[in-house]
């Protein structure tokens, strides 16, 4: 399971911007198209947070939508995966969203 891994990335990153602060909620942006499983990174949260100053804080995960253009037409469509195609048939395409994985805020409490 490399969401343990990713979990404790996004702790140690959270963490270090926290400044010593304790943190309350952190919001994550997630692709659908990441290859990460949301629930399993909620899953592991409050044990990869154990023990930091994110241990009882709150973890909001935000679904990001895949997206992509086609370089033949220049159309913008939706996409379910990473190979779909325009609907002018092109497989030629950039993914513009969907394979994000970001720390988008933190939310901590005021230094004593």
């Amino acid at each position: 399971m490399h969401e343990l891994s990713i979990t404790r990335n996004i702790v140690a990153i959270a963490s270090e911007a926290a400044q010593g602060r304790r943190v309350r909620r952190v919001t994550l942006e997630v692709g659908k198209l990441s290859g990460v499983v949301p629930d399993a990174l909620a899953f592991v949260f409050d044990v990869a947070a154990e023990g930091t100053a994110l241990e009882g804080a709150s973890l909001d995960i935000r679904a990001i939508e895949g997206r992509a253009r086609c370089s033949d037409c220049g159309a913008e469509f939706p996409t379910a995966t990473l190979f779909d195609a325009c609907a002018c048939g092109s497989r030629r395409t950039v993914q513009l969203a969907g394979e994000e994985l970001n720390v988008k805020s933190i939310e901590t409490e005021e230094a004593a």
